[in-house]
């Protein structure tokens, strides 16, 4: 009786099946806890070393869940497709399931780490703040995708028809989304936002109406802006700053022009006004020239025992190529003959000091 029992044991294709595709399986975990050190390999032969220890640093953590998955992933292709588990349809079930939910929760885990590895330590080098409002926002979006497209695995491979399922809540989500239309439009202005990247927080920028100040942060629905000289916040919608022409002053290259002006006399304060008008209306339609930074400081000098004004003008020419820094340059040389030639005109005689001093500087408002 027992060697009729040992045999049928031993005979049983199920049994040595079932025996054969669990060998097969740890051999799948054993690949799996391997793979990190599979990728640097590869990515450092084809594509570059740096590249690779990033690779091996981002899933070397989770080798042993990556393990598991090859595992459960080799016996749901055999649940699947081999029909060794017809007469126990759950077990398919619950390996199938199991294997959905740790494939969900490991590649969230893999993408929380790369954004916070990676994407953050890029913003630091690059001097930029980074953004963590919209940094959670694409987080939560990648998330949802991840649980989505894990849905849609289990649900596809088990002949769940959840298509009809959303179909039937897709009237109620078409309501709440017609409710919430505005504030869609501004979280998805706040996504364009992100990857356009028409400014960073801590950047100066100019809008269309005026408003001038720092972004303070950048929010999911709206951004925030601190005015310069009032030092209000301005709670600006991101869908209306998709549509604005935004003018960013940060990370320009600036130059400041200073022109020393050696007046013959003593100028009195209505010289001085008339002296301030010919300056700015001279030079505000130079190509390039910030003409609201433009200062003009009058200063007394006793030469000779004589007193004697002397005007400094400072005039900030905004560029960032060479090129048109030295177009920038010429301009402000014509600017400069035609301030000559009206000073002159109202018989206000004066020297210009050679040269002209050029300063290089990067934009500090």
């Amino acid at each position: 009786m027992m060697e009729l029992l040992s045999n049928n044991i031993f005979v049983s294709p199920k049994v040595q099946l079932t025996f054969v595709f669990g060998i097969l399986s740890f051999v799948a975990f054993f690949i799996g806890c391997v793979f990190p050190r599979l990728i640097k390999f590869f990515l450092s032969l084809f594509v570059s070393s740096e590249v690779g220890e990033k690779a091996d640093k981002l899933l070397q953590p989770y080798k042993h869940l990556i393990g598991l998955t090859f595992g459960l992933g080799f016996l749901e292709i055999v649940a699947l497709f081999i029909p060794i588990l017809d007469d126990y349809p759950a077990i398919e079930i619950i390996i199938s399931l199991i294997l959905t939910v740790e494939a969900c929760w490991l590649s969230s885990r893999i993408l929380g780490k790369y954004i916070d590895d990676y994407i953050l330590e890029s913003a630091l080098k690059s001097g930029r703040q980074a953004n963590s409002e919209l940094l959670v926002l694409v987080k939560i979006t990648a998330y949802f995708a991840i649980i989505f497209s894990g849905i849609i695995f289990f649900t596809q491979t088990h002949k769940i028809n959840i298509f009809s399922l959303l179909a039937s809540l897709g009237i109620g989500g078409l309501a709440i989304a017609f409710a919430a239309q505005k504030t869609l439009e501004q979280v998805l202005g706040g996504v364009v936002l992100y990857l356009d990247h028409p400014f960073y927080i801590d950047d100066y920028i100019g809008l269309p109406d005026g408003t001038f100040g720092r972004v303070e942060s950048i929010g999911w629905r709206s951004t925030k802006i601190r005015t310069s000289g009032k030092g209000t916040v301005m709670i600006i919608p991101n869908n209306a700053l998709t549509q604005m022409n935004i003018e960013n002053f940060s990370g320009a290259k600036k130059v400041i022009s200073i022109l020393y002006l050696n007046f013959k006399h003593q100028v009195d304060p209505k010289e001085q006004a008339l002296i301030e008008q010919v300056v700015l209306t001279s030079t505000k339609d130079i190509f390039g020239l910030d003409s609201r930074s433009t200062r003009i400081d009058f200063t007394t000098i006793n030469k000779n025992d004589e007193p004697k004004s002397k005007a400094q003008v400072s005039l900030f020419i905004l560029g960032s190529g060479k090129v048109s820094m030295e177009l920038r340059r010429q301009l402000l040389d014509m600017a400069t003959e035609t301030i000559t030639k009206k000073l002159k005109s109202y018989d206000i005689n004066f020297d210009i000091e050679e040269p002209t001093i050029y300063v290089d500087a990067p934009v500090i408002i």
